[in-house]
């Protein structure tokens, strides 16, 4: 697997959830401060708590997007939702330059 792509698990929590989650993908060390970063969600991809089902619709009320670079380090993935959500979404990421 080439080194500019993976997954990563957002976590919104449990109880009342949240509408913002942000994650620092780290170990980038090609990543360079002019990168683009692309976060998606596939429709067939699964956590222990969401279904295929709800990875397919998530888009519907939430967005992914990548950001905050910090060159041969890391990348942030900000993850924004409409309304409060609980539990965890598999999402998968690419940059390129």
């Amino acid at each position: 697997m080439a080194s500019n792509l993976g997954t990563a698990t957002i976590d919104f929590g449990t109880g009342a959830g949240k509408n913002e989650v942000d994650l620092v993908v780290t170990g980038q060390t090609s990543i360079s401060a002019t990168s683009s970063v692309e976060v998606y969600i596939m429709g067939s991809d699964t956590t222990a708590q969401h279904t295929a089902s709800d990875h397919r619709y998530i888009g519907l009320f939430a967005t992914f997007t990548g950001g905050d670079i910090v060159a041969a380090t890391s990348f942030t993935i900000y993850a924004r939702a409409t309304f409060k959500v609980t539990g965890t979404f598999k999402v998968r990421w690419v940059w390129s330059d």
